[in-house]
């Protein structure tokens, strides 16, 4: 019987995985690796990290990552920088393929299945989290009510450009106000 509270592996060295059967993981960092986390992409807190899934032989020289991605994290606000909480839930994918090499250059186009990686010799878990994480956070978080303010600024003697101001149809519209005012004044309707 093992231990719950025993540590668990957090990588695996791809030619010590069995070629046969998954290999079953949960990854869990401890409060500093989550702290330090935090601190790398810019978080107020990371309460909670889990990735859970399993490692799997698919083909001779293929292995296929299949996890889900747990976390609660606390993130600023993008207006006011007030903690905004967010969960995430998601799916994570790898396909390792041995012998795949990474394109070379400037400009190297997409592959249909973004998933597939070339083999590496060791799977880290903790790196996987942290950009499965990464990407899966919300860009521009925004506190219940935060709003932008409308900001004016101008030269001295320039009349400043609002929101307003910088909305190409609402000239028009204040045109075809105009146009069916004049055109009810010509047809008498006010008499």
């Amino acid at each position: 019987m093992t231990d719950p509270a025993a540590p668990r592996p957090t990588r695996f060295r791809t030619g010590g995985l069995s070629p046969r059967k998954p290999t079953r993981f949960n990854y869990r960092p401890d409060a500093g690796d989550k702290a330090a986390l935090a601190d790398d992409l810019g978080l107020i807190a990371l309460h909670r990290l889990e990735l859970t899934g399993e490692i799997r032989p698919a083909g001779r020289d293929e292995l296929v990552l299949e996890a889900t991605l747990t976390a609660v994290v606390d993130q600023a606000c993008s207006v006011t920088l007030a903690p905004v909480p967010a969960q995430v839930s998601e799916p994570v994918r790898r396909r390792y393929v041995a012998g795949l090499e990474s394109p070379d250059g400037e400009e190297v186009e997409m592959p249909e299945d973004d998933s597939v990686e070339p083999m590496p010799e060791v799977i880290d878990l903790a790196e996987i989290a942290a950009e499965a994480l990464a990407l899966a956070l919300p860009l521009y978080p925004r506190a219940p009510g935060a709003e932008f303010a409308e900001g004016l600024h101008a030269a001295e003697g320039v009349t400043p450009l609002t929101d307003a101001d910088l909305k190409p149809f609402a000239g028009l519209q204040g045109l075809a106000a105009k146009l069916a005012a004049q055109g009810k004044a010509e047809s008498g309707e006010d008499e």
